[in-house]
């Protein structure tokens, strides 16, 4: 007897970790104008909240337009499918072989092909038109947290260290040090060794470090 199909999360890992790179990265580039603001009279309080409300502005966004790509992608694969039932075979296998990705449809013939097509005729018509359903909208709201929640560590040095450079020196070296660590967890999920990767999303950020402060950050 078959078990139960297992519960997939709402996110795929390259997707949760994509997203806390997008937020560290966001949060390196407004820690960096940090002193600018607060040479300009503003208090460090008011001038990190500003920039919370930016990340969280920007989590929304980007939670929106993933549920929107989503959208667009279940449309296209469902229009997909509805051709190929009512085109004619050989078109339908034509179809159906233009629409793989290149290195598979290297490995797949005619014959494969026109088998897969059949059995896709041979399917009933989904009836859920639903373009938008719960589990897209519980991805956009884990994309927003994600992208906000990333961005609280790197903000916790100027809460606690009143020197205002040494706060920044070591917000930016809290964000590297987790661009580190998800650059390994990268490179393990691509399954080879997790220090390129590593090393790679490390230099990213300290580059963008560098550049912040030859601009005066």
């Amino acid at each position: 007897m078959n078990g139960p199909d297992p519960v997939r999360p709402v996110l795929d890992p390259i997707d949760r970790l994509s997203e806390v790179i997008f937020g560290l990265l966001m949060a390196l580039s407004f820690t960096g104008t940090m002193s600018v603001a607060v040479g300009e009279g503003d208090k460090v309080g008011t001038v990190l909240m500003a920039a919370l409300g930016c990340n969280l502005a920007w989590g929304i966004v980007d939670g929106v337009m993933f549920a929107l790509t989503t959208a667009v992608e279940r449309v296209k694969r469902l229009n997909f499918f509805e051709a190929i039932r009512v085109m004619p075979l050989a078109e339908a296998r034509r179809v159906f072989l233009s629409e793989l990705p290149k290195d598979v449809r290297l490995v797949t013939s005619e014959a494969d092909a026109e088998s897969i097509v059949t059995r896709i005729r041979s399917l009933p018509a989904s009836d859920n038109r639903r373009i938008v359903n719960i589990r897209d909208v519980r991805a956009a709201v884990s994309i927003c947290l994600l992208v906000i929640l990333s961005t609280l560590p790197p903000s916790m040095p100027f809460l606690f260290i009143d020197d205002l450079p040494t706060a920044m020196r070591a917000s930016n070296a809290v964000a590297v040090a987790m661009l580190f660590l998800i650059g390994a967890r990268l490179g393990k999920y691509m399954g080879r060794s997790p220090w390129p990767m590593a090393l790679a999303m490390a230099a990213i950020g300290s580059v963008l470090v560098v550049t912040t402060i030859a601009l005066g950050g």
